[in-house]
């Protein structure tokens, strides 16, 4: 499955060029996933694939909207074809504007329950260490995150420091190199 979605990465989400990426750096290289995550096939060996990685004693996944909405998705309903319960919850980017002001929605587990937060791109990691902090501030144990790219430029260092473990896919250079290779 690894060596079926490496060259979809490669043609459908990644870019070379000049680039504003949302930390407000600059890059050569630019990956957005979501036209392979919101695929049909993309999401089926996404859905697999970041599967093996999450905690066996996980009860969710979750991750901060946009990117991580069709993963958690993918990750919850390959998980309930292999009859395994795992739910998944969207964390918003800022609390709702109404009703219960909630940052997180979905099925929400007991307190103290495991979480593997999922993400598409990992930079400087400061997305998924926005959804890690909420969950972890409503009582939920986060101690992994799985992306589906690593840029190589500090999101690794940035979640050992939080005291988390980054289970990466594809690094930014194997795409590249797969991407210079079609």
């Amino acid at each position: 499955m690894r060596d079926t979605l490496l060259p979809l990465l490669a043609q459908k989400a990644y870019r070379h060029g000049h680039f504003t990426l949302a930390s407000g750096r600059t890059s050569d290289h630019y990956v957005n996933c979501k036209p392979v995550s919101l695929s049909g096939e993309g999401l089926a060996l996404l859905g697999a694939l970041m599967l093996e990685q999450v905690e066996d004693t996980a009860v969710a996944v979750a991750g901060l909207t946009l990117g991580a909405d069709p993963l958690v998705s993918a990750v919850a309903m390959r998980a309930a074809l292999e009859g395994r319960n795992l739910d998944a919850l969207i964390v918003r980017k800022e609390a709702k504007g109404h009703g219960t002001g909630a940052w997180l929605e979905g099925p929400l587990p007991e307190p103290g329950s495991r979480i593997t937060v999922l993400e598409d791109v990992v930079t400087t990691g400061g997305s998924s260490l926005k959804a890690v902090n909420q969950l972890r501030e409503a009582g939920f144990q986060v101690d992994r995150v799985v992306t589906i790219v690593d840029r190589q430029e500090g999101g690794l260092e940035a979640m050992t420091a939080a005291g988390l473990e980054l289970r990466t896919l594809f690094l930014l250079d194997e795409i590249a190199a797969s991407s210079a290779g079609q």
